[in-house]
């Protein structure tokens, strides 16, 4: 009877092993599904000349994203009347701000922002070149994923430079990584072309995203970083029609990221 009994305890044993292990594989090879937004925000400012904190962040909440590149972020600068626009902005969607300031401006900072559900486990910024003015990046590592956020200068070599620091910046991740932003460079440049090289356009560049009330360009964008084995499937790409908010469309994704 004991003899039995052992053989019993090693076949339930042998079993929950090679359960466990089937569902360990079965969500290895599961895939994510998150909204991905890039918006370049101007400040608030919309095409009617009148800064809204509220109706830009109800064009956010309608498109429900899980994380947002922002542009164009003003915090507690004069021209802001001191207030910090994307930590108003998290206020009013309820979303996880994490800010970069690009250069010192009127009293504060003026720069880029991501706004997300879920809480960063790392961030991580960088200046990016700009003879206007200088620019910058800032990295969000999630449990899942790493999203980059930028805002390129106006001027071509400055970009092309900055598309090497951001390849430099992004290449230790194993996760998938997105990045969402304003290039100032439409989809046939030099600088989107180096892009090209170790990432992937997800957004239907045939939809043009500025100005927000008759686009004629597209500038905006949202991509992923090549790595073997990643298979990322874009399931929707759209660019919202919001022709009064800011002088950009905001432009969103939803996709699939499968696991290695």
């Amino acid at each position: 009877m004991k003899r039995i009994l052992n053989c019993a305890i090693v076949v339930l044993a042998i079993a929950f092993n090679y359960s466990c292990k089937s569902s360990k594989k079965a969500q290895g090879s599961a895939s994510e599904t998150i909204t991905v937004l890039t918006y370049n925000v101007r400040n608030c400012l919309g095409l009617d000349n009148t800064v809204n904190y509220q109706r830009v962040a109800n064009v956010i909440s309608k498109i429900n994203a899980d994380v947002v590149a922002i542009q164009e972020l003003d915090s507690a600068t004069n021209r802001s009347k001191h207030v910090s626009v994307l930590h108003e902005l998290a206020g009013l969607t309820g979303l996880v701000p994490t800010y970069n300031a690009s250069i010192s401006y009127q009293g504060g900072k003026y720069g880029i922002g991501i706004l997300s559900k879920e809480k960063p486990l790392n961030v991580e910024g960088i200046s990016l070149p700009g003879t206007e003015e200088k620019r910058s990046a800032v990295v969000v590592e999630m449990k899942n994923y790493v999203f980059v956020c930028t805002h390129f200068s106006l001027t071509e070599q400055d970009r092309i430079k900055s598309v090497s620091l951001i390849d430099e910046l992004t290449e230790k991740y194993a996760k998938p990584v997105l990045l969402g932003g304003d290039l100032n460079a439409t989809p046939n440049s030099s600088v989107v072309k180096a892009f090209s090289k170790n990432w992937n356009i997800l957004t239907d560049t045939s939809k043009l995203t500025i100005p927000a009330n008759k686009p004629t360009e597209c500038i905006d964008y949202i991509m992923a970083r090549k790595q073997q084995g990643r298979t990322l499937k874009v399931l929707q790409s759209v660019v919202e029609n919001e022709p009064v908010a800011s002088d950009h469309l905001p432009v969103w994704i939803k996709v699939s990221m499968g696991n290695n």
